[in-house]
């Protein structure tokens, strides 16, 4: 299997972004990417995608994030042109906490990449007509400030990448309203949920209802795709929360597990304990 690195296709260490059209008439071998995600956009045409082992069809519309440990190939090409966004997860980092706890970014730039890497999973988003020519509108605008690099090109195609992204994760979530089978839609409104009121006491119950499936369905979809409990999940977003104030405050451990959504200091340094393998004061003092 073959190995793509970003600098194949980019030698500026300091804009670690590439984009193209591709044009496929022949199979493609397996390959991975070692250190950049894929953003794929069909824009005619029709393939079989392979991921891992297993094959899917894809046809024009079709969008998909492909992560860089994920192997992925194309095979019975027809008419088939997509365009290919390279980057690296880091650029990412600049979508606000407004989009990174949607649903769509969450499902589409999250967690399909996640679970693509674990299993044959199909992208859930196809783009009608109408938004697939708005998007390759603006790809081509893209490949323009790409292809001259003008004076201020870089921070042009940041901006233009980032509302291709909203513009993505914000028709991933409406079409996926009033489908009841995506797991990844409910599993993407239960960590937004979560990610916005961990600092609050939050039950399963709470957490179910809002993603609108029953406790039962939420574990067991945590448990497909994250290998873990919204619980532990959850402990995971506090204890992250924790060391960040370890690091950077003088607070008291009590006060840091109060700030930290635990409402029982005992049990913050138990759960903390478990989790990396010392004490909170340990901790600090290993910095």
């Amino acid at each position: 299997m073959s190995e793509f690195y970003l600098n194949w296709f980019t030698s500026d260490q300091k804009f670690p972004f590439f984009i193209q059209y591709g044009f496929h008439d022949n199979d493609t071998d397996l390959h991975r990417h070692v250190d950049f995600s894929e953003l794929v956009i069909v824009l005619s045409g029709t393939a079989t995608h392979i991921v891992n082992t297993e094959e899917s069809f894809i046809k024009k519309g079709n969008v998909f994030v492909i992560n860089g440990s994920t192997p992925h190939a194309f095979k019975d090409p027809q008419d088939f042109k997509i365009c290919n966004i390279m980057y690296k997860p880091e650029m990412l980092s600049t979508a606000g906490p407004d989009l990174r706890t949607s649903n769509g970014f969450q499902a589409l730039f999250v967690l399909e990449p996640l679970y693509r890497h674990k299993h044959a999973y199909t992208s859930k988003l196809s783009l009608p007509i109408p938004m697939l020519e708005f998007v390759t509108a603006l790809i081509a605008g893209m490949i323009e400030e790409y292809s001259h690099k003008l004076q201020g090109y870089q921070t042009l195609l940041v901006s233009r990448f980032m509302e291709l992204v909203v513009y993505l994760s914000r028709h991933y979530e409406k079409q996926d309203k009033g489908s009841q089978d995506n797991h990844l839609i409910h599993l993407a409104k239960s960590l937004s949920f979560m990610e916005d009121h961990y600092l609050e006491t939050l039950s399963l119950d709470q957490i179910a209802a809002h993603a609108g499936i029953s406790v039962r369905h939420l574990n067991r979809i945590f448990r497909s795709y994250y290998q873990t409990t919204p619980i532990s999940y959850l402990h995971r977003l506090r204890l992250e929360r924790a060391c960040s104030f370890l690091k950077h405050s003088n607070f008291s451990i009590t006060q840091i597990s109060h700030e930290s959504g635990f409402s029982d200091s005992n049990y913050f340094t138990r759960q903390f304990t478990k989790t990396y393998g010392m004490s909170p004061k340990a901790y600090r003092k290993k910095l």
